[in-house]
């Protein structure tokens, strides 16, 4: 899945603790939007319905994941951000060069996300390395697809 228009939205809710207490606290999202007023107006719409009291965006930055590679095993709750090089050789001089880039793997733990990558990189027939594994601290991912937009909306014109 290639990824080009990332953002990471940091949004202070209130949760509710042991005994009823409720504590605010700021918690990182990621949205795929075209700019910052759409990935707002996205992560509103998504978290808005799993909060309790007030929802505010306090913070976006757009994020450079070129491709993702996501779970559908339960326990894979914990989002990796890997710095993968990628190997070429220039043909002139014949020294190796790396370009790196960040992904995004889903996954439970850090030997699983690396299997994982592994695993989304097998039929890539350039050569890589891992140069860094990192938890981060993204408690979910909203891509954009088809189905985020409203059933109602309608094209201005059908043609007949």
């Amino acid at each position: 899945m290639i990824m080009n228009n990332w953002f990471e939205c940091k949004v202070r809710t209130e949760k509710m603790l042991e005994g009823g207490v409720t504590k605010k606290v700021v918690e990182p999202y990621l949205v795929d939007a075209l700019n910052f007023t759409e990935a707002e107006a996205r992560i509103i719409e998504e978290i808005t319905p799993y909060c309790n009291g007030q929802l505010e965006v306090v913070d976006i930055k757009r994020v450079k994941y070129c491709e993702m590679f996501t779970c559908d095993d339960e326990s894979a709750d914990k989002w990796f951000k890997v710095k993968c090089n990628f190997i070429t050789l220039d043909e002139k001089t014949q020294a190796e060069k790396k370009t790196s880039q960040l992904m995004l793997v889903q996954a439970a733990d850090l030997r699983e996300a690396v299997r994982s990558f592994d695993e989304g990189m097998k039929g890539s027939m350039i050569d890589y390395q891992i140069a860094a594994v990192q938890e981060t601290s993204i408690l979910d991912v909203f891509p954009y697809s088809a189905s985020n937009k409203e059933e109602n909306d309608k094209p201005e014109f059908e043609q007949g």
